[in-house]
């Protein structure tokens, strides 16, 4: 099956909240909230509409989900010359439908959010994910770059990818998510 990527329309967003809760219905990571989280983030300051994307079918059929909104990097010595917060993305969330998964999509969404998000400027992005999975999309522990997260989790699952070459060094501190994310 074929898919494309495209940017979620404005009328998709209770559809896109269904396909949150679905894929995620069964993760026992999950708080099972994401759906809410999304709306939030769609009505919030941080909310970028070329950074949330669908994969859709060839039938038109809604088969994953990304959404990348900004945060902000603060470093962690605000008096040191030349430190200022660093604007970042926060990835999250990413969804494969049930019946879609393990065919690619999920990279697929992710590869070509990148790409815009690294048309926009966007430096780097950052999320909590799956140690295994992540990784060969180019993200890497956080921590090893000077990058802490503000909740508990493990250190291999917070991660960072550089989107633009050389942004990387500029981002070390701590990530603060946008007030939408109620953390």
């Amino acid at each position: 099956m074929e898919y494309r990527i495209r940017e979620e329309r404005a009328v998709e967003l209770e559809a896109v909240c269904e396909l949150v809760r679905v894929a995620l219905a069964d993760v026992a990571e999950s708080d099972h909230l994401e759906q809410h989280l999304v709306r939030r983030l769609h009505q919030s300051d941080a909310f970028v509409p070329q950074l949330s994307l669908v994969a859709e079918t060839t039938d038109g059929e809604i088969a994953g989900y990304i959404l990348l909104t900004e945060a902000s990097i603060i470093p962690d010595r605000p008096l040191a010359a030349g430190s200022r917060p660093v604007v970042t993305l926060a990835v999250a969330p990413l969804v494969v439908h049930p019946a879609h998964q393990r065919r690619g999509v999920g990279g697929l969404l992710l590869r070509e959010a990148h790409r815009i998000a690294a048309d926009l400027g966007y430096g780097t992005a950052v999320l909590l994910g799956h140690k295994d999975y992540y990784p060969r999309f180019g993200y890497r522990r956080a921590d090893a770059c000077g990058i802490t997260f503000p909740f508990e989790a493990p250190a291999e699952c917070c991660m960072v990818k550089e989107l633009l070459p050389g942004a990387l060094p500029t981002a070390r501190g701590h990530v603060q998510y946008p007030p939408a994310f109620q953390l």
